[in-house]
């Protein structure tokens, strides 16, 4: 995608001066951080260019490699070198905004950040997300349960040179400085393209010989475990947070937060604090009624079938839904029944249900008259 052009991002003339640029920011940061506009993609994306401009443009270097060679001159940033010095923090203190906005460390991991480092302080560790699947008696009833972490640290034994002690060497191709720097003449003008050295990275030494306790990563890769509990009633998009469980940094750490997420169960649909599920009953208790044992959360629930009842008639349980989240009691089951057809059928059922269905159709004539097992029924003409 093409990047669009910084002073249009921000809004702001060619010539704007560092107050400018400022209040620029400001004023689009307050309308498109992603907490004033909650689940909007498109504004995450646009606070993000919006970050990236001012990144740029606030800075005197990149800024003149900007206005000279336009994106171009920053061919080669990472986007750790385009952020690098620049005190988003320290910037809405100096706004007077404090806490409103919650840029933290991890202001491009995370925007769940609700406690910025004060501006001359060291600066707080990034907020994570962890997103955790669970079965629907595990959200329902609660549950504790332990993850692992990825944790990423500097290697204490070269302390993140990724070198032996004098394992470094001067880059070559950039001869120290970290940067390349290509020239070219037209006419009496000369252009002059400034890079970050691709060999090196900018660091401008090269490891000649890798540590062999993070084997020249400079960064240990490790896991730590978590507890977390969930609470009875919690559902997919329910948040937890796990305060100072967050990425390290060098003041307070920032804060994890548990996303869950649950997985459809093969018997019951939840619906709220609401359970729905499926019971099949046959054709003779669908119309003459009965009672089916239903499955419920709980283990099984007895439930009164009344006569002509028919497939999609729902039957309430109370109280044997899921426990509501605030504690105050639980939702509704509902068993919603449906009647089956019977198969592979003997002569002597097939005959009766051809009967049956003669009975329904023919018109009664004569009134009952008791049969041998003492129940009433109707002669017909041509009947004996």
């Amino acid at each position: 995608m093409t990047k669009r052009d910084y002073y249009e991002v921000l809004g702001i003339s060619r010539d704007a001066d560092e107050t400018a640029i400022k209040r620029a920011y400001r004023s689009l940061a307050m309308q498109y951080h992603p907490d004033r506009n909650p689940g909007d993609a498109q504004a995450v994306e646009r606070m993000k260019e919006v970050n990236e401009a001012y990144a740029v443009l606030s800075d005197e270097h990149k800024r003149r490699l900007y206005d000279t060679y336009g994106h171009a001159g920053l061919e080669g940033y990472t986007q750790e070198d385009i952020f690098r010095g620049v005190d988003f923090a320290g910037l809405f203190h100096e706004f007077g905004l404090g806490d409103v906005f919650g840029f933290g460390g991890g202001l491009f991991d995370s925007f769940f950040g609700r406690r910025p480092p004060s501006r001359a302080g060291p600066s707080r560790g990034a907020d994570l997300r962890y997103d955790l699947t669970l079965t629907l008696e595990e959200a329902a009833f609660g549950a504790e349960t332990s993850i692992e972490l990825p944790e990423r640290e500097v290697c204490s034994k070269c302390d993140g040179s990724g070198a032996r002690e004098g394992g470094l060497e001067q880059c070559d191709a950039c001869g120290g400085s970290g940067q390349i720097v290509r020239e070219q003449r037209s006419g009496s003008s000369i252009f002059r393209q400034i890079t970050v050295c691709g060999k090196c990275r900018g660091r401008g030494q090269l490891i000649k010989e890798a540590c062999d306790q993070c084997e020249g990563t400079g960064i240990l890769e490790k896991t730590r475990e978590v507890t977390v509990q969930v609470p009875a009633g919690a559902d997919t998009g329910h948040s937890i947070r796990l305060e100072g469980e967050g990425e390290k940094g060098e003041g307070s750490p920032g804060d994890l937060y548990v996303v869950l997420h649950v997985e459809r169960h093969p018997t019951f649909e939840r619906h709220g604090d609401d359970i729905f599920v499926q019971q099949d009953i046959s054709l003779t208790t669908a119309a003459l009624g009965g009672q089916v044992e239903a499955p419920t959360l709980d283990g099984t629930a007895t439930v009164d079938v009344p006569e002509a009842t028919q497939t999609g008639s729902a039957f309430r349980i109370t109280g044997q839904g899921v426990p509501r989240l605030d504690g105050q009691g639980r939702g509704d089951q509902y068993v919603i029944v449906r009647v089956l057809t019977p198969t592979d059928l003997s002569d002597e059922e097939r005959g009766l249900l051809r009967r049956f269905e003669r009975l329904r159709q023919e018109p009664q004539t004569q009134s009952p008259v008791p049969n041998d097992d003492g129940r009433d029924t109707v002669a017909r003409d041509g009947e004996h």
